[in-house]
C-alpha cells in the first residue's frame, strides 16, 4: 500500500517514469495532509485556557477531520487502481467485432471509474475546506497559521483532483454522466474558491 510507504519512497515513485502513482494520488496525499492539519489545530486548541467555550465545536471538527483524513488516505490507492483498470481495458483484444464491443464497454466503464475517484477526492477536499472555515475564527492563535495552510492545501488538492476529472470526461460517451459530474465539479470549484479565500483572509486577519 502506498500509504504505508516512507514519504521518501513515495516521492521517488512519484518522480519516476512509472505512470502511477501520479497526480491523482498526489492530490489525495495533499488532501489528507490538509485534514491532518485541521486535526492538529483542533487538538492544540482543545483544553487550552480561554478556549473552553469552543471545545465542543473543536471536538466535533476533530472527529470530522480524522474521518476525512482516512477517506483521503484510502484515495491514494484508489487512484492507482482506477488508472490501472483503465489501462487494462485499453489492452483488451480487438481482433473481432465482439472483442471490439467488449473492449469499448470496458473502456467506458473504466473511464467512469477514473472520473468518479478524483471527483470523490475533490468532494472530500471541499469538506476539509469547510472544516477549515469553521475552525479558523476559533482555533488557538498560536496554531492558526496551520489552519491557513490546511485550507490552501485542500484547495490545491481539490483543483488538482478536478484536472483528473477534466482529462477523462471528453472520452466518455454517456452525456448524462458527463453533465452530472461536470456540474458537481464546477459547483465544488466555485464554492470552494470563495470558502478558501474567506478562510485565508480570516487567518491573516487574526495574525495581524
Amino acid at each position: 500500500m502506498i500509504a504505508d510507504q516512507p514519504i521518501r519512497h513515495f516521492l521517488d515513485e512519484l518522480a519516476s517514469a512509472a505512470p502511477t502513482p501520479g497526480g491523482g494520488s498526489a492530490a489525495a496525499v495533499i488532501g489528507a495532509m490538509s485534514a491532518a492539519l485541521v486535526s492538529m489545530v483542533c487538538r492544540l486548541t482543545i483544553g487550552k485556557k480561554d478556549h473552553e467555550g469552543v471545545e465542543a465545536p473543536m471536538r466535533l471538527a476533530l472527529d470530522e477531520a480524522e474521518a476525512l483524513r482516512q477517506r483521503l488516505t484510502a484515495m491514494i490507492e484508489d487512484d492507482v487502481q482506477a488508472f490501472e483498470a483503465l489501462m487494462a481495458a485499453y489492452r483488451q483484444p480487438r481482433a473481432t467485432d465482439e472483442d471490439k464491443l467488449a473492449r469499448g464497454l470496458a473502456i467506458q466503464q473504466a473511464l467512469k471509474q477514473a472520473t468518479d475517484v478524483p471527483l470523490a477526492c475533490a468532494s472530500a477536499c471541499a469538506e476539509v475546506i469547510a472544516l477549515s472555515q469553521r475552525i479558523a475564527p476559533i482555533g488557538h492563535r498560536g496554531v492558526i497559521s496551520d489552519a491557513g495552510v490546511a485550507v490552501l492545501a485542500a484547495h490545491a488538492a481539490l483543483r488538482s483532483a478536478a484536472l483528473n476529472v477534466y482529462i477523462n470526461i471528453p472520452s466518455i460517451k454517456d452525456p448524462e454522466f458527463v453533465r452530472a459530474r461536470r456540474t458537481r465539479l464546477e459547483a465544488l470549484l466555485a464554492q470552494c474558491a470563495i470558502g478558501s479565500q474567506t478562510t485565508y483572509d480570516t487567518v491573516v486577519g487574526r495574525l495581524g
